[in-house]
């Protein structure tokens, strides 16, 4: 086994490990902190996938914007907001909660479906990769062709993706507002 193979098991387990503690724990501090793990863990994964510019992007964006959003976010926010929070979350199954257990439930039949049924030997390029020995050469147009479509093919869900984090800070903004100063 490479030492490749035993950094993507590590990291996996640690993204997967991290992600359901995320998932099911009560306390909402401590799941933005392992929130940050599970962020770095995957921006490792992207390093390992030879991915720089994006888990340097991951880095930068999800841990080093979002999540400190979400986590001033939170310290902002009164403590009965926090208490509120709690006791909405700790009732684990209720009717509520049905609609978005049986979306995840499509979503992973649909996931496992396709896992099972791609042929990734007959992929075009994985042949090209086996084909050129597995060999990657670096390429200085990466990031001018990053720019390019960014702002010609993809300008509409990068300027989606700018009102989300404006409605994020708004939301931040509205959580840390005492109630008394309306």
């Amino acid at each position: 086994m490479t030492l490749a193979r035993v950094l993507f098991y590590f990291l996996s387990f640690i993204v997967l490990a991290s992600a359901v503690y995320v998932a099911s724990t009560q306390n909402l501090v401590r799941s933005v902190f392992i929130f940050f793990v599970t962020l770095f863990a995957l921006a490792g994964l992207y390093v390992l996938a030879l991915a720089d510019f994006v888990a340097i992007t991951q880095i930068v964006i999800y841990v080093g914007g979002i999540l400190v959003l979400i986590l001033f976010a939170f310290m902002l926010s009164g403590r009965e907001t926090l208490n509120t929070l709690q006791q909405q979350k700790s009732s684990m199954l209720n009717i509520g909660k049905l609609p978005a257990l049986l979306l995840a439930g499509l979503f992973f039949i649909v996931i496992l479906n396709v896992v099972l049924k791609v042929d990734a030997d007959n992929l075009v390029w994985v042949k090209q990769a086996i084909a050129t020995k597995n060999v990657i050469t670096p390429n200085a147009l990466v990031t001018d062709n990053i720019g390019i479509n960014l702002m010609t093919k993809y300008l509409l869900p990068f300027e989606a993706i700018s009102i989300l984090l404006m409605i994020a800070l708004i939301g931040a903004a509205h959580l840390s507002r005492k109630e008394g100063a309306k």
